[in-house]
C-alpha cells in the first residue's frame, strides 16, 4: 500500500513582489516538489509559485479552493488525495496558513488520519509585530478581526485595556484595511492616556512602520492607515 501524502503549510509574503529574504530557500526548494495545492485564490497562488521559481510547472499542478466557504465534502476530497499518497501544500493569501487564515480545518482532518503536517518557516504579521512591540510575549492573545459595530468594537477595546492593566497580558487584533482609521479613532478616543499601543503597518515591506507609544503620544503622532495592512497591539512595556 502506498504511503500517505504529507500536508505542507506554505508561507506567503505579506505584500510586495519579492520573496528574497522573506521565504527561506529551503522552503522554496521543497515547494518545487509539490504539485497539488489548496489555496484561497488560484491566481495569487500561481503568482507566488512563479515568484519562488520562474520555471515552476504551473500547468502540471492542481489547485483546489480552500476558504471559509469550502464545504465538508470538498475537504474530504482533499483528505482522500492525501490518503492516496499525494502531498498537498496549503497556500494562504498572506503570511502563514492556519493563523487568521483558512487551513486549520484541513490540518485537523489530516491529524485524524495520522497524516504528517509540515509547517514551513515564513512571515507572520502577528508574531513579527509582537516581537517588535516591546510588550509581553509570555502572555498574549490574538483576537483576529474586531466587531464591525462601533459599540461592540469599543467594548472589546476597553476589555483589552482592563486586562492589560490587571494582568500585564498583551492583546493583538486587526481589522479590514478600509476600517483602520475608524479603529484608530476609537483607540485614541477610548483608551487612557497612559495605555500603551503598538501600531505595525506594512510588515516586512520597504515602507514597514512599527511604533509603540502611549495613547497620549499617539494622539500627537498618528499617521494615515487607510487601505494598508495593520496590526494593533495593546500591551504593557517590559
Amino acid at each position: 500500500m502506498k504511503n500517505k501524502g504529507s500536508l505542507f503549510l506554505i508561507p506567503n509574503t505579506l505584500g510586495g513582489e519579492s520573496v528574497v529574504d522573506i521565504i527561506p530557500q529551503g522552503v522554496i526548494e521543497r515547494v518545487n516538489q509539490i504539485r497539488t495545492f489548496a489555496v484561497e485564490d488560484v491566481k495569487s497562488a500561481r503568482r507566488l509559485l512563479r515568484k519562488m521559481d520562474r520555471s515552476f510547472p504551473i500547468d502540471d499542478s492542481t489547485f483546489l479552493l480552500l476558504s471559509k466557504q469550502t464545504k465538508e465534502a470538498q475537504l474530504m476530497e482533499m483528505l482522500l488525495i492525501l490518503l492516496k499518497g499525494e502531498d498537498i501544500g496549503i497556500i494562504s493569501e498572506a503570511g502563514c496558513p492556519g493563523i487568521a487564515d483558512p487551513g486549520a480545518e484541513l490540518v485537523s482532518l489530516a491529524h485524524t488520519q495520522s497524516i504528517y503536517v509540515y509547517p514551513m518557516v515564513g512571515p507572520s504579521s502577528i508574531f513579527l509585530s509582537l516581537m517588535a512591540s516591546g510588550f509581553s510575549g509570555q502572555k498574549f492573545t490574538f483576537h483576529g478581526y474586531l466587531p464591525k459595530e462601533r459599540k461592540d468594537r469599543i467594548k472589546h477595546i476597553r476589555d483589552f485595556e482592563m486586562d492589560t492593566k490587571r494582568s500585564g497580558s498583551t492583546h493583538i487584533f486587526m481589522d479590514t484595511p478600509f476600517r483602520n482609521m475608524n479603529v484608530l479613532d476609537d483607540l485614541l478616543n477610548e483608551l487612557g492616556d497612559n495605555t500603551h499601543l503598538c501600531i505595525a503597518s506594512n510588515i516586512s515591506m520597504p515602507n514597514q512602520n512599527i511604533q509603540s507609544k502611549s495613547v497620549l503620544e499617539w494622539r500627537e503622532h498618528a499617521y494615515e492607515l487607510n487601505k494598508i495592512p495593520v496590526i494593533f497591539i495593546i500591551g504593557k512595556p517590559q
